[in-house]
């Protein structure tokens, strides 16, 4: 019996010793409603650091995790996801993994299925679902008609296995489809490898059943920070600033004589930092709360519609990416 069944605080570890690793150390160390037990990663010395700041022990294998935890959430390159969640799924132990879920679609089934065998919680890190701008927004998106969005940042080292689009416009994909609530359906895109091997700018056009039209543009070797979208519907237009945290409305009104005027302005934004806010949702679910906001599913879709896109740039005509950038099909 795990202690997250019998009513108490979920024992959790974190597996990989990482840039984001480090993070989700760092607040469920401090979180009364976890007990961090271990953080793992294949350096010993990456773990030792890391489970030193969190106070926690390390460890060089996720199989030592067996019996201790109720729970873990997985930090590591993509191509380890599948590796890392499966066998721990598969023994009951529930897993939050980073996005992209996995690297095929073959991949985020087979840990689809190892949750639902062993009866646990797989939940997938789209951490800007839990940004409280996003949160705020959605509720106020109705039948859409054109979306814009722009997610742009410098060159980092991290992430730079996969294309940007599973790097940072997996994010919007995710949004974007979560609020307009249909299946996509025809992609228009093009994409640049500049400073890799893989994509490293892309401009995206979605078309959505009902004639809405996302217009998305990744780029992670700009010299400027821009994390924004905009909702563009009748009488309305929405704008997310997810990097400052913060939204404004603006609706047309009708006067007595029927003339129009906008009123609007700045919403109101609960603060809150978003990956926070996801292991705390995550501690919940694996506590039997409450389901996990993207759960495997909602990772699986994200991740679909990410790789249609990656197909779409590798038809894209005069685009040729370096060794190593086909992802894998559906």
């Amino acid at each position: 019996m795990t202690a997250a069944a019998l009513g108490g605080a979920p024992r959790m570890a974190v597996v990989g010793a990482g840039h984001f690793g480090r993070h989700h150390a760092r607040i469920l160390s401090a979180s009364p409603g976890v007990r961090l037990e271990a953080v793992v990663d294949v350096d010993s010395e990456a773990a030792a650091r890391v489970a030193s700041e969190a106070g926690v022990r390390p460890e060089t294998d996720a199989a030592a995790l067996h019996g201790r935890v109720d729970a873990v959430t997985v930090a590591v390159p993509t191509d380890r996801h599948r590796a890392v969640a499966v066998p721990l799924l598969e023994r009951g132990i529930s897993v939050l993994v980073e996005k992209p879920m996995a690297r095929s679609l073959d991949e985020a089934d087979e840990m689809i299925a190892a949750a639902t065998a062993g009866g646990a919680v797989l939940a997938v890190g789209h951490t800007e679902r839990y940004n409280p701008a996003v949160t705020a927004a959605l509720p106020l998106v109705e039948a859409p008609r054109f979306i814009e969005v722009h997610r742009i940042g410098a060159f980092s080292p991290r992430s730079l296995d996969v294309d940007v689009v599973f790097d940072l416009m997996i994010h919007d994909l995710d949004i974007v489809r979560t609020a307009v609530g249909e299946e996509v359906a025809a992609i228009e895109a093009v994409g640049v490898p500049v400073l890799t091997g893989h994509v490293d700018i892309a401009n995206v056009r979605l078309r959505f059943a009902s004639g809405c039209i996302a217009n998305l543009t990744a780029s992670r070797i700009s010299r400027d920070r821009v994390r924004k979208l905009r909702f563009f519907q009748r009488d309305a237009y929405i704008s997310v600033d997810c990097a400052r945290g913060e939204v404004e409305t603006w609706r047309v009104r009708r006067t007595g004589d029927g003339t129009p005027a906008i009123d609007g302005g700045r919403v109101e934004v609960p603060p809150g930092e978003p990956l926070a806010l996801e292991l705390d949702d995550f501690a919940r679910a694996v506590s039997g709360r409450t389901a996990p906001r993207v759960d495997g599913a909602e990772g699986r879709r994200a991740l679909a519609l990410a790789v249609r896109v990656a197909a779409a740039l590798r038809d894209a005509p005069g685009i040729s990416t370096g060794p190593g950038s086909r992802e894998p099909a559906p």
